[in-house]
Formats: structure tokens, sequence, C-alpha cells
């Protein structure tokens, strides 16, 4: 959907976001926040010896309102970002990497080698979202 949205529609979207991250939920439309910079800055996807870890580098911590998405994983050669899934809050970050392996797991499997993986990620106050950051990695042979 593109445009402005009528007031119902703003109700439910900014509805449906707080109660996906079990938020109370509004009567009132909060107004639109200042959104701070995005922690998650690139997906790093390694492969030692057969375990396939995917990664967020995050030079700062990200809030437990950063919103992670995923698609499944598809061919090398695709370049347009396919459709996406809520996977959860991004993890906290340690040393700078915010490991979202189990998160992309439970609902994706492993990817196979040669596959490549899109997450996306923004973030959330009030039940306003900011805009989605994608990111995208080839998993590696070993």
């Amino acid at each position: 959907m593109s445009g402005p949205l009528t007031g119902e529609q703003l109700f439910c979207r900014i509805n449906v976001v707080m109660a996906t991250f079990n938020d109370d939920s509004t009567n009132v439309p909060p107004a639109y926040p200042t959104f701070p910079s995005l922690a998650p800055q690139n997906l790093v996807i390694t492969n030692v010896s057969g375990v396939i870890s995917l990664q967020l580098t995050c030079p700062t911590d990200p809030s437990t309102n950063t919103i992670l998405r995923g698609a499944a994983p598809c061919s090398a050669g695709i370049e347009r970002l396919p459709r996406v899934v809520v996977l959860g809050s991004v993890p906290a970050a340690t040393s700078g990497v915010s490991d979202i392996t189990s998160l992309y797991q439970a609902r994706f499997g492993y990817p196979a080698v040669g596959s490549r993986v899109f997450v996306t990620c923004n973030q959330w106050i009030n039940g306003w979202e900011s805009p989605q950051v994608t990111f995208t990695a080839i998993v590696p042979a070993e």
C-alpha cells in the first residue's frame, strides 16, 4: 500500500505493531517519533566446519525495539528482496555482533551453501516503524 493512510488504517497499523511486540494498544495515535540510528549495519554469514552462523554487525547495541525480518533462503542469483516475515527482535550485541542464527533457523532452517539470505531491520517506537534496511549475503562454502 502506498499513499496516505485513513485514520482507521493508521489505528490498525500502529496497534498491530504494538500487539506483535506485546505492547499495550492505544486509542489515540501517538506523535511520530524521532528514530535513533539503526544499530545493525551488515549481515555476515560464516561456515566453519559445516556450522553456518548468521550475524549482524552492530557498532552499537540494538534496542529491544529493533525488528528483524527474514526471507526463506533463495537462489544466489536473486537480487530483489523476496517476501519477508517477522523473525523477532534483534538480539543484544556482543563485541559488536548480534547473532541471529537461532531466530533465522527457527523459521527457515539452516540455509544451504551457495544460497542467498535476505534480512531486513528497522525500529518501532509507540507503534510507528522506521523504514526497513535490507541486508543480504550468500552462504559460503567451508
